[in-house]
């Protein structure tokens, strides 16, 4: 497996950045880092370093390792892959240099058997040398475009964590890994969500356009006041429920597969990286 193995999506940029702030953007990013890192902030990420990407995590044991790639190319909506490490490797230097992955989380899952263990802070004492880290990309980095947009992000006006359901549409599966898409949800008006669709196709390295507006029930979804993950939200009258794949879904199919030992972060603490969302936006 290549070093930062990364299966780096086309970066093209649609907005003339002035590099020379590059240096001061990547310091603001390191210092939410450092935060989290000392366990200062230890909640979502949600509105977190505005103008960023933000990751999800799924860490293997390399024998697991080249099936969740596969997993990965086969579901391009709900794991978008932005970095992928060597066997025990735990900096990501093409998202961040100063980037450590067992403290960089604000929250982690420890998985054994398909069964939640632990959810530390940190997962430097079960750090083990055969572990390759696969970073996903985020929702939270196409919600800056949306908020520029003036369209509103419910959790973040809220408050509270972005609200995640197990749908009943089934990702494509390899030998061991399948299992139910997750998707995130944002209520909006239709006008509003008419306009999400034609900006969050532009960063496909971040789940892209949604996969279903309306009626959750034809998702499989009973009660939108009863997320699988994150907080729910008040959905207004005059509002409809727009659902984004979802970076949680690896945690659903590992729920599943039931591999023997995995870690994941918590649905919705997410890895700050020093990568501009705008590197993302796709003409």
């Amino acid at each position: 497996m290549q070093s930062d193995a990364v299966i780096n999506p086309p970066f093209v940029r649609v907005v003339i950045m002035n590099l020379q702030s590059l240096p001061t953007l990547a310091l603001e990013a390191e210092k939410c880092r450092e935060l989290i890192r000392q366990e200062t902030h230890t909640g979502p990420t949600a509105g977190l370093a505005a103008g960023y990407v933000q990751a999800n995590l799924m860490i293997l044991p390399k024998d697991w390792a080249n099936e969740f790639l596969l997993f990965c190319q086969r579901n391009p909506k709900p794991c978008p892959l932005l970095a992928v490490t060597e066997p025990g490797q735990f900096q990501v230097p093409t998202l961040g240099g100063s980037i450590d992955l067992r403290t960089d989380f604000p929250r982690y899952r420890v998985w054994q058997n398909g069964e939640l263990s632990t959810e530390p802070l940190n997962i430097e004492d079960v750090w083990r040398d055969d572990l390759v880290s696969f970073l996903i990309g985020c929702s939270f980095s196409f919600e800056e475009a949306l908020l520029a947009d003036g369209i509103d992000v419910r959790h973040i006006s809220a408050g509270v964590n972005v609200p995640m359901y197990r749908s009943s549409i089934q990702t494509q599966g390899t030998q061991r890994l399948s299992g139910p898409l997750v998707v995130s949800m944002r209520p909006m008006r239709a006008a509003d969500a008419i306009r999400a669709i034609q900006i969050t196709s532009r960063f496909p390295s971040v789940h892209g356009a949604p996969v279903h507006i309306g009626d959750p029930a034809l998702i499989g979804i009973a009660d939108l006041h009863q997320p699988d993950y994150g907080d729910a939200v008040p959905v207004g009258p005059d509002e409809l429920p727009v659902f984004w794949a979802c970076g949680v879904t690896p945690q659903a199919v590992a729920a599943q597969a039931k591999p023997q030992f995995c870690i994941t972060h918590a649905p919705g603490h997410m890895l700050i990286t020093d990568l501009p969302n705008t590197r993302l936006a796709a003409l």
